[in-house]
């Protein structure tokens, strides 16, 4: 084995172990990693088939909002969502009413989220799914070839929100945005 492959061997493995000892994203690059680990990069022959439609124009399905309270159209805008959810796994949602200080607030709060100590965000990480507040680097680190490049928090209050669930750094911005989007 050459010294090369030994390096991203131990590379990897060290990867791998600070994935699943709840090192997220950024703590991967807080500890000194100077180029992408091989456990985060596709294989070229998955990316093969993607690469052949580059010249394809792709447009994201685009459902607005703004008829949702009248019957007929909420009929309309829930078949659009139906097809653009099987069709493309996702949309862009318009004219939705929250107002652009709400999302960047949201933007912000997650910022700061991220910014917070290891430890503090360590208290929120977890693959626990019935957990409502919780912080979550590669969803499917065991199931897929490679590992995805980002960290995700996911908050899930359907009936009634535990504010000191939710990260003292971003509290009131996450309730900010709840109440505004959800309990309105």
């Amino acid at each position: 084995m050459s010294q090369q492959q030994v390096t991203n061997n131990t590379t990897e493995w060290k990867c791998s172990k600070l994935l699943i000892k709840q090192k997220p994203v950024k703590g991967l690059i807080d500890s000194g990693l100077t180029k992408i680990p091989k456990i985060f990069v596709r294989p070229s022959e998955d990316l093969a088939q993607e690469l052949t439609y580059k010249n394809i124009q792709v447009q994201v399905p685009v459902i607005d909002l703004s008829g949702i309270l009248d019957a007929d159209w909420r009929k309309q805008i829930v078949e659009q969502v139906r097809i653009a959810s099987e069709t493309w796994g996702f949309f862009q949602v318009v004219n939705h009413g929250i107002p652009p200080t709400v999302l960047d607030g949201m933007i912000d709060g997650i910022r700061k989220f991220n910014e917070m100590d290891v430890e503090e965000k360590r208290r929120y990480y977890s693959r626990d799914y019935t957990r409502r507040v919780r912080f979550i680097s590669n969803f499917d680190l065991f199931a897929s070839k490679t590992a995805n490049w980002r960290d995700t928090m996911n908050i899930s209050f359907p009936d009634q929100i535990d504010s000191e669930k939710l990260p003292a750094s971003c509290r009131y911005l996450f309730e900010h945005f709840i109440y505004k989007t959800i309990l309105k």
